[in-house]
């Protein structure tokens, strides 16, 4: 097998990402299919979900001329947890809901915590409900798309749909099943068959495996069609994106705190034992005995595309010269990023983006410096929470395409104190997915050998960042009510409800 090659595909939130690697770990090939989510409604964050195998087959066929004799094996992650409803075929029944940032079932966390208890499900979950959570997803879909949830008979993630659509199996990883609150039981790893039949009566729910785990096989009909495929090809069950990017820099063993900067931040720490926050996410991880804390912002990189484009698309180098011109606190500018409401550890949807301090003086760098400062202040918010629950990272490693500006890195470790390894690849959960498929067909290293840690963000203490960073706590305390009554009237005034979306009422 030393000449084999195996596929790593990821679907994420802005794009879908394909690499091609050899069995040593060396990166041959990467390509990227680029897609948007529909927000046409507030609280809605949607996409079709027919689009990721589309992107599947097209990056396949990009990357097939590194594999002449077709990838040995096939790994997959994608973003989540994200509900689409299929029928038995794995086709979908309407767009799929997005993770934390949909926050369209609000309405049935408060019901299904009436039902079940909100510290049963806590106690039961290593999690309290949330827009995060699947069940009150499954539970909107229910109520309010009726048509659509009665055509449904079973449920996908990204990973889950490509696995179906390669083998025929319908398999979910312990992981992303964990976080489909209230359903799930992470002391026994099992579904719980009352809550799912009271929940999703009607949907048949997926058996349950391990991220690195054979799904199947490719079958004859799929390998006929896609280049680089070829009949009996093995498919790992995959998981969601951020385990699967924590994985590719090797930040799975205990101890490990992975950082993950895309279009929103994800934050994963891995334990030995079951861990909870009540304003954060346990659930077990990628293998058997390993236990994560997680968080995640609602946006991260979404807000600096936005200020670019507010700014006219200005390159991202000029802005960044400019933010570093700005020097420590914007010059009195701080920014709350909760421009998509706020997953974690505020748990608020109806949070909204804060910009405090402007005046006539203050100059693009200055707004572009506060947002970075934003997403540290945030990341440090997330490490008080982690310590809380008694979880002390031994190392953090950052990983995402944030990591590539050299300035918002190192922003974040200079307002946590937090040092950051970067690893020599960081191609992202792709090469994750890569290695655990690699795992199917040889005995592979351990993907630290893969990929060593070649760089450390040291912190630069600047004491200014401590007051600041209780001005932003006292910030969001200050003007939550205000936030919140913001957000509803922009509810009341989104009157279009946007191709294709059913006729529902508008809920944050």
């Amino acid at each position: 097998m030393c000449n084999s090659v195996v596929l790593g595909v990821d679907v994420g939130t802005s794009s879908a990402k394909g690499v091609a690697v050899a069995v040593d770990g060396t990166v041959l090939g990467v390509a990227t299919r680029t897609h948007r989510v529909d927000r046409s409604r507030p609280g809605w964050v949607s996409m079709d979900g027919e689009i990721w195998w589309q992107e599947f087959v097209g990056l396949c066929t990009e990357l097939s001329r590194h594999a002449p004799d077709g990838f040995a094996a096939v790994g997959v992650s994608g973003m989540g947890p994200t509900l689409m409803l299929c029928d038995a075929d794995g086709r979908g029944v309407a767009p799929a809901a997005l993770y934390g940032v949909d926050t369209r079932g609000v309405e049935q966390i408060h019901q299904l915590e009436d039902l079940f208890g909100a510290d049963e499900i806590y106690r039961t979950g290593d999690a309290y409900l949330s827009t995060q959570s699947v069940g009150p997803k499954l539970a909107w879909f229910r109520t309010y798309a009726p048509e659509a949830y009665a055509a449904a008979s079973t449920f996908h993630m990204p990973a889950s749909l490509l696995v179906h659509q390669l083998t025929g199996a319908y398999v979910l990883d312990h992981q992303s099943a964990g976080q489909c609150t209230p359903l799930y039981d992470a002391a026994h790893q099992q579904w719980i068959p009352e809550r799912c039949e009271q929940v999703a009566p009607g949907i048949t729910f997926p058996r349950l495996a391990w991220a690195g785990d054979r799904a199947g096989e490719v079958t004859a009909a799929v390998a006929a069609q896609v280049p680089g495929l070829r009949a009996g090809t093995p498919v790992t069950v995959g998981t969601i994106d951020a385990w699967a990017e924590a994985h590719s820099v090797g930040a799975t063993e205990v101890g490990d705190l992975m950082l993950m900067y895309g279009t929103t931040m994800c934050l994963v720490a891995t334990q030995d034992h079951r861990v909870r926050h009540p304003r954060m996410w346990g659930s077990p991880g990628l293998v058997p005995g390993r236990w994560t804390l997680s968080g995640g912002m609602g946006t991260s990189g979404a807000i600096t595309a936005w200020v670019r484009e507010l700014l006219g698309d200005s390159s991202y180098d000029s802005l960044t010269c400019d933010a570093t011109a700005s020097g420590p606190g914007a010059r009195g500018l701080l920014m709350l990023p909760y421009f998509d409401g706020e997953r974690t550890p505020i748990l608020d949807p109806s949070a909204r983006g804060t910009i405090c301090g402007l005046t006539v003086r203050h100059t693009r760098g200055d707004l572009f410096r506060a947002t970075l400062e934003s997403v540290g202040y945030a990341v440090r918010h997330h490490l008080e929470a982690f310590h809380e629950a008694g979880v002390e990272p031994r190392r953090a490693v950052a990983v995402g395409g944030g990591v590539r500006s050299a300035l918002s890195a190192q922003l974040v470790s200079d307002i946590t104190a937090l040092p950051q390894h970067l690893t020599r690849i960081r191609v992202g959960a792709s090469y994750g997915d890569a290695h655990l498929a690699a795992g199917l067909v040889t005995d592979v290293p351990p993907v630290a050998e893969w990929n060593p840690i070649v760089r450390v963000i040291e912190p630069r203490h600047d004491p200014a960042y401590d007051e600041l960073y209780q001005l932003y706590r006292r910030l969001y305390e200050s003007t939550r009510d205000i936030q919140h009554a913001l957000a509803a009237r922009h509810l009341a005034s989104a009157t279009d409800p946007g191709p294709g979306a059913p006729d529902v009422p508008d809920e944050g």
